[in-house]
């Protein structure tokens, strides 16, 4: 199937705000009502997932968390698609978090991230769907003493095919709940699926629309107090010692405290919090990093590329041997810096410590690790915990893997025992502690024969691993896996192809960014690839088919791209195109950029195509919105994210200096879902990966310079 994107949320988005003007809305949301989330309905549970109710509407457990990406539409669909059940009653809930742990992990994971949410459900949840279908038909079938197999359901109603006798799934519910599950059941052939791969409305986007989605920063609970925070600059930084007479003579400050490397002020409201941290005159120990900077960072990372006991990530036949034959050697250095999530929602999290239970409101990416952390922090047992997760204001990684935006808030909590602290970071401390992605450096060299084949490929990556910090098991022989990424792995056909890896970690913090390793290396491959087929007299598109000729599913998503771009066709005058490839989180991509370049290095990206082949896609609707969303996102990485060291501390602090994509400076984006079927992909992080290479590899059609490092801005590119 091929769906072409057509229509602009960019001109809806205009209108919007011109009509709509701001929203500036308070909530109050009990501890009750929200420690209630997750608990028994009225109606019968018939697996850990699925509750029907009497009056035949139907709750779906979701254990992802909701990020904008859909998560809490696409699962639900995936469950009732087995379930047989009317869409028009289908409601969702999130999961409870310890009840999850209670009931032996039942919902399998609560993490999101990685392009994960539905590729690594699908399976389960269409079975939690059919096992809960035969429940109800077997229950029916019971009912009326007749074979389950003279029985089905469709649309929450079950009927007897021979006598025409109908029930609903409300009114058998609780009879259904009392049989026993199924220990296998049959899932439906795609092509007859209904809801499964339509563009089907999500459900938290009416709420969002209107204000009343309750995301972290809109929790109340009653006898809230608020926190804002100061950290050490310096990254791994303690604290030596605090003058807070000014601040504790604030309006409406309650209390200042100080928790590991970090010093926070509790008040009335979070405006009087954060006016009190600023009037804090702290001294930072900085330790041995205060004079850590983006040039001997860089220093660092060259001194990787000239190590000779590089670790091997793949090696394939014998590359000295196609250098010392090449016809033409090719070589180049590749870099790019650190980038922040730049979440439209700062971190935060609002914690109460009553004895030896901790309640957590948190919008997380992994409510089992926000529960870890808060238990750790409070020093009480996990059964003692409960989190309860909200919508996030973004994630892109921030929020997944690293939770250090719980433990200060549950530590800040411990100080003010029965009072729940909301704690929140101001934009400058979300800008200048995050885990940011990692800088990475790359030397690579090809070698051509004399007819322009790729003969050899070589290419020496130097980058900081972030698998380290939370999983260093899976560093294997010095290599992390995810750094060495769309080479490791790459589907060109090379015959002699050598890919050496050299960690080189600093104390700047990483973590995982939006398609994370993703994100860069299909920047150095892609944008080499078109050094290398310039070199060789070939068109950048039909150097990569033949490349590919033994990679049908890449190859497929390609010429998906190329041809929904017009490859080969005439282009106005003054425009150019740029083109890459690249699979990803289980997903294969490929993208078409259409740019001009005026006076003064003035880009006008005039147009963007990106084909995705996921293998089959759950709402088609989301799914696009995905690819419009990674559009914004990779290319303002490529404009201008850079975070840049001084004196061991990120310089940028706000947007003012770390800049996003504005609604007037977005071009056209046409979306391209070409599911092959078979199996399925992700597509939260995929369309981000050919952005920037295809978006360099314009602009050297347009002006011959090669740019060999992102971002643009420092090449004197502006829009």
């Amino acid at each position: 199937m091929e769906n072409t994107l057509n229509r602009s949320r960019r001109d809806f988005l205009k209108q919007s705000a011109v009509v709509g003007g701001a929203l500036a809305l308070e909530f109050n949301l009990p501890a009750a009502a929200l420690a209630k989330a997750g608990a028994a309905q009225k109606g019968a549970e018939l697996t850990a997932w699925i509750v029907v109710n009497p009056d035949n509407s139907i709750i779906i457990r979701v254990a992802r968390s909701e990020m904008g990406q859909g998560s809490s539409t696409g699962l639900p669909m995936l469950v009732a698609e087995e379930l047989e059940c009317d869409w028009n009653k289908v409601k969702y809930e999130f999961a409870s978090t310890a009840e999850h742990l209670r009931r032996n992990r039942v919902y399998v994971t609560m993490a999101t991230g990685g392009s994960r949410a539905i590729r690594d459900s699908n399976l389960y949840l269409r079975k939690a769907g059919a096992t809960a279908r035969e429940m109800l038909v077997a229950a029916a079938a019971q009912k009326w003493n007749v074979p389950a197999s003279e029985c089905y359901a469709e649309n929450s109603v079950i009927t007897h095919r021979p006598s025409g006798k109908k029930t609903t799934f409300g009114a058998i519910a609780e009879a259904a709940s009392k049989i026993e599950p199924p220990k296998d059941v049959a899932l439906k052939d795609p092509k007859d699926w209904k809801l499964l791969g339509k563009p089907i409305k999500r459900f938290d986007i009416p709420d969002k629309v209107v204000g009343k989605a309750v995301f972290g920063v809109d929790v109340k609970v009653p006898g809230m107090v608020y926190a804002s925070i100061a950290q050490s600059p310096v990254f791994g930084g303690k604290v030596k010692s605090v003058d807070s007479s000014a601040a504790e003579k604030m309006r409406g400050v309650i209390k200042v405290v100080q928790i590991e490397g970090a010093v926070a002020v509790i008040a009335d409201n979070w405006w009087r919090a954060n006016q009190a941290v600023e009037a804090l005159k702290i001294e930072w120990d900085e330790g041995a990093n205060g004079n850590v900077s983006s040039a001997s960072i860089m220093e660092f990372l060259k001194g990787g590329l000239n190590d000779p006991k590089a670790a091997v990530a793949r090696k394939n036949g014998d590359v000295e041997t196609a250098f010392a034959s090449a016809a033409k050697v090719l070589e180049a250095e590749y870099y790019t810096p650190y980038l922040n999530h730049a979440t439209m929602e700062p971190m935060n999290c609002t914690a109460l410590i009553k004895g030896d239970r901790v309640e957590v409101w948190v919008p997380t990416q992994n409510a089992e690790a926000a529960l870890a952390a808060a238990a750790a922090t409070a020093g009480v047992p996990l059964a003692n915990v409960e989190v309860y997760k909200t919508q996030l204001g973004g994630g892109f990684g921030r929020r997944g893997a690293f939770q250090d935006f719980v433990r200060p808030a549950v530590a800040i909590a411990k100080q003010m025992p029965g009072k729940p602290v909301k704690l929140l970071w101001s934009r400058e401390e979300d800008m200048q502690h995050c885990n940011y992605r990692p800088v990475a450096m790359i030397r690579q060299k090809a070698a051509l024969d004399a007819s322009g084949n790729l003969i050899g490929w070589h290419a020496r990556i130097a980058a900081q691993s972030w698998v380290i910090r939370v999983r260093p098991e899976d560093i294997k022989n010095g290599i992390d896996a995810s750094g060495v990424t769309c080479y490791a792995d790459s589907p060109y056909a090379v015959p002699n192809f050598l890919v050496e890896y050299a960690m080189r970690n600093t104390h700047v913090p990483v973590g995982p960014w939006r398609s994370v390793s993703h994100s860069q290396n299909p920047l150095f491959r892609e944008c080499f690839l078109d050094e290398i087929a310039g070199a060789a007299g070939k068109d950048p598109y039909q150097m990569r088919r033949e490349l590919l000729a033994k990679s049908p599913k890449y190859l497929g998503v390609l010429d998906a791209c190329a041809k929904a771009a017009g490859w080969g066709n005439p282009l106005p005058s003054g425009v150019y195109r740029g083109i890459a490839a690249v699979d990803a989180y289980g997903s294969y991509t490929a993208g078409v950029i259409e740019v001009s370049v005026g006076a003064n290095k003035k880009l006008d990206i005039k147009r963007v195509v990106v084909a995705v082949d996921p293998g089959y896609v759950a709402n088609s609707d989301a799914a696009m919105a995905q690819i419009e969303s990674n559009v914004t996102y990779g290319l303002t990485a490529a404009l201008w994210g850079e975070c840049t060291i001084k004196n061991g501390r990120v310089e940028q602090s706000n947007f003012h200096d770390y800049p996003m994509m504005r609604i007037k400076d977005m071009p056209k984006v046409e979306g391209v879902l070409a599911p092959s079927g078979g199996f399925w992909g992700g597509m939260g992080e995929p369309p981000l990966t050919p952005l920037a290479p295809a978006l360099v590899n314009a602009i050297f059609a347009a002006t011959g310079e090669r740019i060999r490092s992102l971002p643009l801005k420092n090449h004197g590119y502006t829009i």
